[in-house]
């Protein structure tokens, strides 16, 4: 670098691509403002006298401004211009007038670098603020189900795909209603506030329906009847194309070892047998989803299975099986989980989350639900 040049870095974006890095990125970005100091040095003293480490001690507080705390920032500005300070001594004798600009480009740049990291660490603020809202909303919608519910073993994730935002139009429920335990698992068309919005309706209507209806096809019937209501409700494009992918399942209180699924154009769940053997429930008549009655009508039919003890049932958005690695892969739950045991539905859902990280390489497109429910043995 020859002298007289000087860079300033970037912003905000930097946190959220930081909570996304492997954990060695995270170590490497931690460490770099120290070895941006080093490197300086290094430079200075095995380069030629008309190259300059300027550069290299003006990043160094510039990079770690949006790492750091105030206090740190500060500790790097210090050392940063110190460094500069000791090799502008040594170079002072052959141009005083230049060596005096690159202290004072350092010194400016250091006291930006402590601007910075003022506004980063109040937009963390609110960014954590954003989340806490986010985190409590997800729970007023999507509650965690009991671990046990009516002898059956259950666990449930909402995996966002933003770090911003927590909840989207992905939802799962479950209810012990006296006709056995019932769950959904759907995906609302669209994204933001309308679809967090189609999504609480569809929960209200199931919970409410799962209780007084004595099928899975009547509960169908009502979601849809629901979502017609709210369609009717929107304007523009939400009230003629808004509709809502599916999976109801229901597990009977006196016959744990039968399953019903009725499927409205979601994703099919996966039964996974204890000794690792895998079967897709996929639905013997294909649907069209939820409030697209309009579109075609039928009469729904839940398919019926055996339900084994020890066996664990998977249900699960697109979000799954849509998401891609950098070569363009979809993942495939059933390649990747066949052949595998799971000490439970909590494990289960964990190796999956974990899973598709690493497929996508921490950077998924689409939020996930899960549900998971395990008949135990014996039960």
């Amino acid at each position: 670098m020859l002298r007289g040049g000087s860079n300033r870095a970037g912003d905000g974006e930097r946190r959220a691509r930081r909570d996304r890095m492997s954990p060695f990125g995270r170590r490497l970005a931690r460490w770099l403002p120290a070895i941006l100091v080093v490197g300086g040095f290094f430079f200075d003293v095995t380069t030629p006298s008309r190259y300059t480490a300027a550069p290299f001690f003006s990043a160094a507080p510039l990079v770690a401004a949006p790492l750091y705390s105030l206090r740190g920032t500060a500790f790097t500005a210090l050392a940063a211009l110190a460094g500069e300070v000791l090799v502008a001594s040594y170079h002072s004798s052959q141009d005083q007038r230049e060596s005096i600009t690159e202290v004072l480009t350092v010194f400016v740049v250091a006291v930006l670098s402590l601007g910075i990291n003022r506004v980063v660490r109040r937009s963390d603020a609110r960014l954590a603020s954003v989340r806490d809202v986010s985190e409590a909303a997800q729970r007023a919608v999507l509650p965690l189900p009991p671990d046990r519910l009516a002898g059956l073993c259950i666990a449930a994730r909402y995996v966002g795909a933003r770090v911003d935002a927590q909840i989207g139009g992905d939802l799962y429920a479950v209810q012990d209603t006296p006709h056995g335990v019932r769950l959904i698992v759907g995906d609302v068309r669209g994204k933001g506030l309308e679809a967090v919005e189609a999504a609480v309706i569809v929960i209200g209507a199931f919970r409410e329906a799962a209780e007084q209806e004595a099928t899975l096809e009547a509960v169908a019937g009502r979601l849809e009847r629901a979502l017609q209501r709210e369609g009717g409700r929107r304007e523009g494009l939400d009230r003629f194309e808004g509709f809502t992918t599916a999976v109801l399942a229901e597990i009977p209180s006196k016959e744990h070892s039968v399953l019903r699924v009725l499927n409205r154009g979601h994703p099919a769940p996966l039964l996974l047998a204890p000794d690792g053997g895998l079967r897709e429930l996929a639905p013997v008549s294909p649907a069209l989803p939820l409030g697209l009655s309009d579109v075609a009508g039928w009469p729904d039919r839940a398919d019926e299975t055996f339900f084994p003890a020890g066996s664990l049932l998977l249900l699960f958005t697109d979000g799954v099986t849509e998401a891609r690695d950098l070569a363009g892969r979809f993942y495939d739950p059933q390649a990747r989980l066949r052949g595998r045991h799971f000490a439970g539905p909590d494990d289960l859902l964990d190796t999956l989350s974990a899973d598709v990280a690493r497929h996508t390489g921490g950077l998924p497109v689409d939020d996930m639900a899960l549900l998971a429910v395990q008949r135990p043995l014996g039960g």
